[in-house]
């Protein structure tokens, strides 16, 4: 006789895997990925050990999964902004910045996802969701060259340009300490979106109105 899960048991047991994985993003956004241990997140997630070894039988398949669930997230808000644009410049404008302010929102998870040094090798995984998210802005920045808004370029190139500068410039080694302040986020998002869309061919002054656009909508908070 062949076991069959029910349906009750497959969202139990998926409840349960989500909840791992939050516990595992919250100790990541306080401690950065070196507070992503197995035991300390099963007590978080309210799990034994075990049952985390379960669903993730390391701590690399644990952290590659954060780290694959976090831009999944991300890129799903990336979407559904630049989706919910006027036309494909403002769409362009929308994914670049809404990719802006969730790295000044959570600067440490941001850091911790993109480039912390950690003791397994999550590479692929950090690979993998980048790409995901480069492809994405190669997709907005095409859309706008074929309605004549962008000039034409390597647009694969370009998004991963963009990519780069806005977490360098965000949450690289380079970051201004003042982003620390609450204050300077709106102008730190305002600033190196409007650097990404000069940089794609977007006029100043058009580019001014279409960043001012996509950024009042949104409510920040300070990162950690």
């Amino acid at each position: 006789m062949v076991y069959r899960r029910t349906q009750q048991v497959v969202k139990r047991l998926e409840a349960r895997r989500a909840a791992i994985l939050v516990a595992a993003r919250e100790a990541a956004a306080e401690g950065g990925m070196a507070a992503v241990q197995i035991a300390p997140v099963a007590s978080r997630a309210q799990v034994a050990a075990g049952t985390v070894y379960r669903y993730f039988p390391s701590k690399a398949d644990l952290i590659s999964e954060l780290i694959a669930d976090v831009s999944e997230a991300e890129l799903g808000a990336i979407r559904r902004a630049a989706d919910a644009a006027p036309g494909p410049s403002s769409a362009l404008a929308a994914a670049i910045t809404t990719i802006a302010v969730h790295v000044v929102s959570n600067r440490k998870l941001a850091w911790g996802i993109l480039a912390e040094p950690v003791d397994v090798d999550v590479t692929e995984s950090r690979l993998i969701s980048r790409r995901k998210i480069a492809a994405e802005i190669e997709r907005r920045i095409e859309a706008a060259i074929k309605a004549g808004h962008l000039p034409a370029q390597d647009t694969s190139l370009s998004a991963t340009a963009l990519i780069g500068a806005l977490h360098e410039a965000l949450v690289g080694p380079l970051t201004s300490a003042s982003l620390g302040d609450p204050g300077k986020l709106r102008e730190a998002v305002q600033n190196i979106a409007l650097f990404a869309l000069r940089a794609v061919g977007v006029l100043d002054a058009r580019a001014r109105g279409l960043v001012v656009q996509a950024v009042l909508p949104i409510r920040m908070v300070a990162g950690s």
